[in-house]
C-alpha cells in the first residue's frame, strides 16, 4: 500500500498526519490527490467516513502560498456543522505551519466578527452559501483571484435547494480557478453543474454501488409508535454504547424524545434547526468531548459529521429515502472501527425498510422487541393486526412491551397471571390511537392532582367554555372570569349588576342598579322607576336643573310673572274656597307643583290609585277639580 509522500504530499505534512494515528492513504485519497495535484478538476464520488476531507484539504495545503494575502481558496459546504469540522481539521495543521489563515462564514455567527478576520488577509475561506453571498454583497469578500474551489457534498447542497446560490458564488470566481467536487452520490443536476462550470473534469468512483460500510453492523427491530420509548431505553441500557447518535425525523420528536431520555436520567442533548448558532456550537462540542453520550438530532446533523467513537447510531424514525439511510448509519464504523446501527421500525415502516434493502440489495437483518426474529407483516384485516399475542390475555395484559424493568413474558400470562384490567393499562399506556397528551387530559400527569388535572383538561361532559368560565382563560386574572362568569354562588342577574350586561355601558348599568351610595330612592329619582316613562319620572321627580331655579328665584318676582296670580286679592271657587292656583309661591308651590298641579302627596296619592288598579285620580283631589272643570 502507497503512503501519503508517493501521492506528493511533503514529509512535513505527512509527519503531521502520523503525529495524528494517519498512515495510509484511504482508497479515495489515494486515486484523487494525485490528480488534484496535478491541477485536474476533480468529480470524486465515495460513501461518507472514507476520508474525503482530507483528499482536497491536504494538496491546498500543500500549494497555497503564505505570501500572498488575498483568497485564494474556497470550500463551499452545505452545513454550518461541516463548515466547522472542516476549519477544525485544517486548523489543526495550521498549528505547524505559518503564515496560513483559515476563517469559516456561517449563518448565525455575528458579521462583525467574521469582518474583522477578514481583514487579517485570510487564505482560506470555509463557509456556507447564505452568508458567503452575504459577504460577496457586502463586498467584504474577494473572490476574483481564488485559485481553488471545493464544492464538498454537492449532492446535500442541491438537495437543500443552494443551486441558485452555488452557481452564483461559482460566477464571482475567475475561469482559471481548479474545482474540484465531492459527493456521495452523483444525480443528473450535478452532472449538469459539472458540465457547466468544471473543464474536462476527471471522474472517480471508488465504489460502483453505494453501499454502508462493511464495517458497520446493521439490525432493524420491530416495534409500535407507542413502544419505541421504552424499547429505546432498554436497548441503551443494554448496549451501553460510547457515544451514540439517535435520528429522528421531525424537530418536534427531536424535543420530545430529549425530554423523555433526560427525564429518565440518560447523558444526552439534542441538535436540530430551530437552535442558535452558539447553541450547537456548544452540543457539538460537548459531544466530542464525551460530556453526554447520546445526541438526538434531525438529518441536518447526519451530513458531514465526523465525530470520533460514535459507536452507536439509532434510527428512532426510519430515513425517508435509501440516500438519508446511508449518511445516517455513516456517523458510525468510520475509519476501519466496528460499528453497529439499530433501526426501529412499525408495521406500516415495513414498506420503507424494503425498498432500502432492495436498492442497497442487501438484507437486514430483523428481530422483534424481545430479541426473537421478526415475522414479515402478512395482508390481514386490521382486526388481525390488533390481536394480541399467544396466551396474552386483551384485558390484563401490559401494553405491548410492558415496563421497564419488568419480565415481559410474565405480562403475556393469562388473566389470572395479573391483577391489572384493561382499565389501568389504558391509564399507563394509553388506548389505541390515543396521543400522549389527550392520555393526560384523561388520566393526569405525574404528580398532578384530579383536581388540577381538571383545572387543566376539563371535567367529563364539560365544555371548553365551561372550563374557561370555572378556571379562567389564558392570562385572564381572577376578577376578570368573575365579571365574566360571575362569583361562586352568583346567579346570572347579580353577575350582570355587578359586571355589566353584554355590550352595555357603565352609564346604562348604573340607570338599571344604581351608582356607588346612591339610594334605591335617589337611583329611581334619576333613572326611574319600573314601567315608569320619562315624563312621569320628572312629574314626580323633578326636570334636571328644575330645582336649582326655584332655590335662587324670589317668591314675588314669581308672582309678578304668574299673570292673574299677581293680584293681591286671590280669586275665590264657587264653593268659597280660594283657587289652588291663588296660592302664592310662599305658601308651598315649587316648579314641579306648578307645572303638574300636584303636591307631593297627592302625586302619591295618585300613582297609588293607578297602581291599586284605578284608571282614573279619586273624586275631591285637585286633579278630579280640574278635570270637572275642563267637562
Amino acid at each position: 500500500m502507497s503512503d501519503f509522500l508517493s501521492l506528493g504530499i511533503s514529509k512535513n505534512v505527512s509527519d503531521l498526519l502520523k503525529v495524528n494515528g494517519i498512515v495510509s492513504p484511504t482508497p479515495i485519497q489515494e486515486r484523487a490527490i494525485p490528480e488534484v495535484m496535478a491541477g485536474q478538476d476533480v468529480i470524486a464520488q465515495a460513501q461518507t467516513g472514507t476520508g474525503k476531507t482530507f483528499t482536497f484539504v491536504l494538496p491546498i495545503l500543500e500549494k497555497i502560498d503564505p505570501n500572498l494575502e488575498h483568497v485564494q481558496a474556497l470550500i463551499v459546504t452545505p452545513t454550518r456543522e461541516l463548515a466547522l469540522q472542516i476549519t477544525h481539521e485544517i486548523e489543526n495543521f495550521l498549528e505547524h505551519i505559518e503564515d496560513i489563515r483559515v476563517l469559516a462564514v456561517y449563518g448565525g455567527q455575528d458579521v462583525e466578527k467574521q469582518l474583522k478576520k477578514l481583514k487579517k488577509n485570510v487564505q482560506i475561506v470555509v463557509g456556507t452559501p447564505g452568508r458567503l453571498l452575504d459577504h460577496i454583497r457586502r463586498e467584504t469578500v474577494q473572490l476574483s483571484k481564488v485559485s481553488f474551489l471545493v464544492l464538498d457534498e454537492a449532492d446535500q447542497m442541491l438537495h437543500i435547494g443552494f443551486l441558485r446560490e452555488v452557481e452564483e458564488i461559482i460566477n464571482e470566481t475567475p475561469a482559471t480557478r481548479q474545482t474540484m467536487l465531492f459527493s456521495a452520490t452523483i444525480s443528473d443536476e450535478i452532472r449538469k453543474l459539472a458540465r457547466s462550470h468544471m473543464k474536462n473534469p476527471k471522474n472517480i468512483q471508488v465504489e460502483k454501488t453505494q453501499t454502508p460500510a462493511m464495517t458497520v453492523n446493521q439490525v432493524a427491530i420491530h416495534s409500535t409508535d407507542r413502544g419505541k420509548q421504552a424499547l429505546l431505553m432498554q436497548l441503551i441500557e443494554t448496549h451501553r454504547p460510547f457515544l451514540a447518535l439517535i435520528f429522528c425525523r421531525t424537530k418536534r420528536r427531536v424535543s420530545n424524545l430529549f425530554e423523555a431520555l433526560r427525564a429518565n436520567g440518560f447523558q444526552c442533548d439534542e441538535l436540530h434547526g430551530d437552535l442558535s448558532q452558539a447553541k450547537r456550537e456548544r452540543v457539538m462540542e460537548r459531544f466530542r468531548k464525551a460530556e453526554m453520550q447520546l445526541l438526538i438530532a434531525t438529518d441536518v446533523a447526519a451530513r458531514g459529521l465526523d465525530v470520533e467513537g460514535v459507536t452507536h447510531v439509532y434510527n428512532y424514525d426510519i430515513p425517508q429515502d435509501t440516500e438519508s439511510y446511508i449518511h445516517r448509519i455513516g456517523r458510525t464504523g468510520r475509519a476501519g472501527s466496528i460499528g453497529l446501527a439499530i433501526t426501529l421500525y412499525a408495521e406500516k415502516d415495513y414498506q420503507a425498510l424494503e425498498s432500502i434493502e432492495r436498492d442497497l440489495n442487501i438484507t437486514i437483518k430483523k428481530q422483534d422487541s424481545e430479541g426473537g426474529s421478526a415475522k414479515e407483516p402478512q395482508q390481514t384485516d386490521s382486526r388481525q393486526n390488533r390481536q394480541r399475542k399467544p396466551s396474552e390475555n386483551r384485558n390484563g395484559r401490559q401494553d405491548r412491551r410492558g415496563r421497564l424493568g419488568e419480565n415481559r413474558r410474565a405480562n403475556q400470562g393469562s388473566r389470572e397471571k395479573t391483577n391489572e384490567n384493561r382499565r389501568p393499562r389504558q391509564d399507563r399506556a394509553g388506548r389505541p390511537e390515543e396521543t400522549r397528551g389527550q392520555r393526560q387530559d384523561r388520566v393526569g400527569r405525574p404528580g398532578e392532582s384530579r383536581g388540577q388535572r381538571q383545572d387543566r383538561a376539563g371535567r367529563p361532559d364539560e365544555t371548553r367554555g365551561q372550563r374557561q368560565d370555572r378556571v379562567g382563560r389564558p392570562e385572564e386574572t381572577r376578577g376578570q372570569r368573575q365579571d365574566r362568569a360571575g362569583r361562586p354562588g352568583e346567579s346570572r342577574g347579580q353577575r350582570q349588576d355587578r359586571a355589566e350586561r353584554p355590550g352595555e355601558t357603565r352609564g346604562q348599568r348604573q340607570d338599571r342598579v344604581g351608582r356607588s351610595e346612591e339610594t334605591r330612592g335617589q337611583w329611581q329619582d334619576r333613572a326611574g322607576r319600573p314601567g315608569e316613562t320619562r315624563g312621569q319620572r320628572q312629574d314626580r321627580a323633578e326636570r334636571p336643573g328644575e330645582a336649582s331655579r326655584a332655590k335662587l328665584g324670589r317668591p314675588g318676582k314669581m308672582v309678578e310673572n304668574r299673570g292673574s296670580f299677581a293680584s293681591k286679592e286671590r280669586p275665590q271657587r264657587p264653593d268659597g274656597n280660594r283657587s289652588d292656583q291663588s296660592k302664592k309661591p310662599t305658601e308651598g308651590h315649587n316648579p314641579r307643583q306648578v307645572r303638574t298641579g300636584r303636591s307631593s302627596d297627592e302625586w302619591s296619592s295618585s300613582t297609588s290609585s293607578r297602581s291599586n288598579g284605578n284608571s282614573g285620580p279619586k273624586r275631591g283631589s285637585f286633579g278630579a277639580g280640574k278635570s270637572k272643570k275642563r267637562r
